[in-house]
């Protein structure tokens, strides 16, 4: 009688220690989902912006017709793609077409006194912070997973499961290049 209720108590036990590390994976995934949607809800309001900056230089008559339709064209191709990794790819397109445009801007000085385009640069400097908010929490987000499907004994559980490591945002080769400055 006593082998038999040891035997339920070290199977209940066993059990409950796989459900907890089964758990603990699916919190992890789904911690790295939401992670990636926050970072998303930021990215398409800055691809929101980008009509908003065509019609402000449009109406300055600042001709960067290259530029604004690269944005357009970006813009359509990030609203119109679910799968994240294409949406990180375009979004630091997006950003390095942003900053082009922002320095050519700087020759303009129509422009730059006007203060529908100065509304709009402030508002993408503060999506730009969020965003980068946003991205460190989800490296912190994708460091603890990765982390969490090499433990032992998670790991055994994970490749059941065929989780798979997630790569962190990286600093693009855009974000790398500092204009040349003249002092």
């Amino acid at each position: 009688m006593i082998a038999i209720l040891i035997i339920i108590l070290v199977t209940v036990g066993l059990f409950t220690f796989l459900i907890n590390i089964y758990n603990r994976l699916v919190i992890l995934k789904n911690n790295t989902e939401k992670a990636f949607a926050n970072i998303d809800v930021v990215l398409k309001q800055r691809a929101d912006e980008i009509p908003n900056i065509i019609k402000t230089v449009k109406a300055t008559a600042l001709n960067e017709n290259t530029i604004l339709k690269e944005l357009t064209t970006l813009r359509t191709q990030y609203l119109n793609t679910d799968n994240s990794n294409d949406k990180i790819k375009i979004a630091e397109n997006i950003e390095g077409k942003m900053k082009s445009f922002m320095m050519v801007t700087e020759n303009y000085p129509d422009l730059k006194a006007s203060s529908s385009y100065l509304e709009l640069q402030k508002r993408l400097s503060e999506l730009e912070n969020i965003i980068a908010d946003r991205r460190e929490y989800f490296n912190e987000s994708i460091n603890l997973y990765n982390i969490g499907l090499d433990v032992f004994p998670d790991i055994i559980f994970a490749r059941i499961l065929n989780y798979r490591k997630k790569e962190m945002l990286k600093i693009s080769d855009a974000e790398r290049v500092y204009p040349d400055f003249n002092i």
